[in-house]
């Protein structure tokens, strides 16, 4: 009996990015009031960041509300409509629930339905792993079009009086359109993990944990002073960073995967227009440079000086806003690399649309 040929989906060759959308909360933070809560000071944490403020969103506005906003920029700048998307992929790792997954609502509320939707956890490294699968599918003809969001309100997962991470942290979104191309627009994805730093960056503990002492406390078992706090928000798992291992491992690794970015894209340090970086910290932003040896005409993203360290959102809206302030760029080549909690890493060079 013979076998029939299954058909496949047609191909498509190249992909690019075809437009940037941003959603920047209205609070603004500044050094002084972070202070408020530890013993720093402006300068302090000026000279050691180059943050100046970072932008938090008020109780009222969610992660989606802030990927939808960007999201719907995203489109109009690339000419879609939602209805034409082949998948949703949100990158955050601050929606508040295991399941549903953030992008199934967000492609509801844009009109994408029935789009796939699903969400990425992985941190910092978020937005480029969403680069990595969109160019994928739409490459294999699974979607001529995916909208790649990060999201984040990391103001719901930091204690503010404590010092490793939370001073460092903003909320927002950034989203890109991804769809096929004439011409290559998206270099191959250097990306992996290396989890035996599992531990540098993380929570204060888990949903188990913080459910075995609700249960504890519930049932009137004995409790040590730490389970009597149970009701207080204190409980509530927070970030913390192991600050040393995060900057070494962030300025001598990912120096080096960005450079196997560049390798694999077949280009230089002097074919590029512009250097995206996750906006951890300015100190890091500008130690990868001087590794890179990038040449003065290319433009640095130093988006972290305004808005902080947004995570997952920290590329899109650091190309956001490089795009506003440059306009020139539009069509330059751009390295963009994203590593944190994992750890996890993933660079690619684009093409600016």
């Amino acid at each position: 009996m013979s076998v029939p040929t299954l058909k496949q989906a047609p191909l498509h060759e190249n992909t690019r990015v075809m437009g940037v959308g941003a959603y920047r909360p209205d609070v603004i933070v500044t050094n002084d009031d972070v202070c408020q809560w530890i013993d720093s000071s402006d300068e302090w944490i000026r000279q050691r960041t180059g943050i100046i403020t970072r932008h938090r969103a008020p109780a009222d506005i969610s992660v989606i509300d802030m990927a939808e906003g960007a999201a719907r920029e995203a489109l109009q700048k690339a000419g879609i409509e939602a209805s034409q998307l082949g998948a949703v992929i949100v990158s955050t790792v601050t929606h508040p629930y295991a399941t549903p997954s953030a992008a199934a609502s967000l492609a509801d509320r844009l009109g994408a339905t029935p789009a796939p939707a699903f969400d990425i956890s992985a941190a910092c490294a978020g937005y480029c792993y969403g680069i990595a699968q969109a160019d994928a599918l739409v490459r294999s003809g699974a979607a001529d079009y995916v909208l790649v969001v990060g999201a984040e309100k990391l103001s719901d997962v930091i204690d503010n009086t404590e010092r490793t991470i939370s001073f460092l942290l903003g909320d927002g979104a950034g989203a890109v359109v991804i769809g096929p191309s004439d011409t290559p627009g998206i270099g191959p994805s250097v990306w992996g993990s290396d989890g035996s730093k599992w531990d540098a960056i993380g929570m204060t503990g888990s949903m188990l944990d913080l459910r075995e002492l609700a249960t504890a406390g519930k049932h009137g078992g004995a409790l040590s002073a730490e389970e009597a706090a149970v009701t207080d928000a204190a409980v509530w798992p927070t970030l913390r960073q192991d600050g040393q291992t995060v900057f070494r491992w962030a300025v001598w690794e990912m120096a080096k995967v960005a450079q196997q970015a560049l390798d694999a894209a077949g280009i230089s340090a002097d074919d590029l227009a512009a250097f995206i970086p996750h906006q951890a910290n300015m100190r890091i932003i500008d130690e990868m440079a001087k590794k890179l040896k990038l040449p003065e005409h290319v433009i640095i993203a130093r988006d972290i000086a305004d808005a902080g360290n947004t995570s997952a959102a920290s590329i899109p809206l650091a190309t956001h806003r490089l795009l506003q302030e440059n306009p020139q760029l539009s069509g330059g080549l751009a390295l963009q690399i994203g590593f944190g909690a994992g750890l996890v890493f993933g660079a690619q060079v684009i093409v600016l649309p």
